[in-house]
């Protein structure tokens, strides 16, 4: 699925976010809930608006995870096993939320990085989110 170097492209991409987690996960997560309203259904107890400090600390969470996916790139399924489940057994999300938040960090990628966020870089984003959405979903069958 990944070749080498979309492996290196995510890896370079996830490292010019150093320190900007938490408001790169915020941004995400307030873009889904507004561009896919019935997303806010699985956060009845949160404070929804744009940098609330509860979207701030699900937004550090997300990223937190993702960080872990891409440091375990080449097995995301036992990486994300824990939150598979989660997901599935307990929250019981539906999988097509998990496209919808790889679509809204995809927007906020590009505009925090501008030029440094090439045509590749997308591509490349693209499809490690198109396995970790894989991934959260596999529970599901």
């Amino acid at each position: 699925m990944l070749t080498a170097e979309d492996k290196k492209l995510i890896q370079q991409i996830w490292g010019k976010l150093s320190g900007a987690e938490e408001e790169i996960g915020a941004e995400t997560l307030w873009r889904m809930f507004h561009s896919y309203p019935p997303t806010k259904t699985y956060f009845p107890h949160f404070d929804l608006s744009q940098g609330s400090d509860q979207i701030r600390a699900h937004g550090r969470k997300v990223v937190a995870a993702l960080s872990t996916a891409i440091k375990n790139i080449d097995n995301l399924s036992q990486a994300l096993s824990e939150l598979s489940n989660l997901h599935a057994y307990n929250l019981r999300v539906d999988p097509v939320n998990f496209k919808f938040l790889a679509q809204c960090l995809q927007v906020v990628l590009a505009t925090r990085l501008g030029k440094d966020y090439s045509p590749e870089a997308h591509s490349a984003v693209d499809k490690f989110m198109s396995g970790v959405a894989s991934v959260l979903a596999e529970k599901y069958r």
